[in-house]
């Protein structure tokens, strides 16, 4: 399969979407493109003229969405399988592991932690978490004192979802040594940060958010050393070996990525994360992380000139796309209410505002978000 032609910058790319020009919740939700929509429609539009040729035609959006997200992790499609969400992916690892200790973040979204209960209350792999420092990091300093011999894994998140901090990733891959699994949740990351994919032995990342894909997409991409060590648990019927020999008898779980298939997924969804993943090969990862760390860099210098308290890395190389701050004496619903009022769409929380921009979030978004805290004042 041939990758797509690299136009290695932003010309046409906001141009692709409808999202107004305030929407700051990409970290949410990323609103897709308008080739997602034609995918998606187009798909559908096949399937409701079925013939004898259409399912398996459609089903071909399986491949090439394999292949566009190979590519972009650094992997090949053997390794690599659709899934419909992050956290299916997590419950693969977490039920795949049949013993030892995994350490967890405790700042984590909660779905890095619900997998590893579920399978701990199955007698399976157990949760440790692991405190983050003052500023909310996990550093492989951090993880290297928390090691213990039954250590067999670490979960952790690409960049975190309330500061957009980004993970050393290879430092906590030399961290945990070659004998542990890393097991990376690259939904705040993927496609929006040039991070070392390959550091890790599971990546899962859904596509509703910075890929731009809508919901039920996502992938995994698995490791040689996950696919030796994790049992194909969840293992579906389109997870084996001769899939289309229906004998009664039960087959062998794939040798490669597939093993993770439990049933077939929609190839309308296939193809939506097809075309997201085309136009970020397209348009480059390097070009789109370089236009959100400027709106990031603007986005920050409002904050700071209206008093705001910034909770994100100060340090470029460390954050990603999410500026989360407190105005101290205003309650995030106030903020909220202002920045609403100018346009502004941000995630709202119960300490903080957290705003994300993507390589479409014009230069006039900082501005309406200056605007709405200087009304405050």
């Amino acid at each position: 399969m041939t990758a797509p032609q690299s136009t290695g910058g932003l010309a046409g790319y906001a141009e692709r979407f409808e999202a107004p020009d305030g929407y700051l919740d990409f970290a949410r939700y990323g609103p897709p493109s308008r080739d997602v929509l034609d995918a998606v429609a187009g798909a559908l539009g096949r399937s409701a003229r079925a013939d004898q040729h259409t399912v398996n035609d459609l089903m071909r959006a399986d491949a090439e969405a394999r292949g566009a997200a190979a590519r972009l992790a650094g992997a090949d499609p053997a390794h690599t399988v659709l899934l419909p969400n992050t956290s299916t992916g997590l419950f693969h690892a977490a039920f795949g592991l049949p013993e030892g200790t995994v350490l967890v973040p405790a700042g984590e979204f909660p779905a890095n932690h619900y997998p590893w209960r579920r399978a701990a209350a199955l007698g399976r792999v157990r949760p440790r978490m692991l405190p983050p420092d003052p500023l909310g990091r996990i550093t492989p300093d951090a993880v290297r004192a928390a090691l213990t011999d039954d250590t067999v894994a670490l979960s952790v998140s690409a960049v975190d979802f309330r500061t957009g901090f980004r993970a050393d990733l290879a430092g906590l891959r030399e961290a945990i040594g070659p004998d542990r699994l890393l097991i990376v949740d690259a939904v705040q990351g993927f496609g929006v940060a040039d991070l070392p994919w390959q550091a890790a032995d599971v990546l899962v990342t859904g596509g509703q958010k910075w890929l731009r894909a809508g919901w039920s997409t996502g992938f995994a991409v698995l490791g040689q050393r996950a696919l030796d060590r994790l049992e194909p648990v969840l293992t579906g019927w389109t997870g084996i070996e001769d899939v289309a020999l229906f004998d009664d008898e039960e087959h062998p779980p794939a040798a490669d990525a597939r093993r993770w298939s439990i049933t077939n997924l929609s190839p309308v969804a296939a193809a939506a994360l097809a075309a997201a993943l085309a136009l970020v090969e397209r348009t480059t990862v390097a070009a789109i992380e370089a236009h959100v760390a400027e709106r990031v860099g603007e986005l920050l210098d409002a904050v700071r000139r209206h008093g705001g308290r910034v909770l994100s890395p100060t340090e470029p190389a460390r954050r990603a796309g999410i500026v989360s701050f407190a105005l101290p004496g205003t309650a995030p619903a106030d903020i909220a209410r202002a920045l609403h009022a100018h346009g502004i769409a941000p995630t709202v929380r119960v300490d903080s505002v957290r705003l994300s921009p993507h390589a479409s979030t014009p230069r006039s978004a900082a501005e309406r978000v200056s605007a709405a805290l200087g009304s405050l004042r």
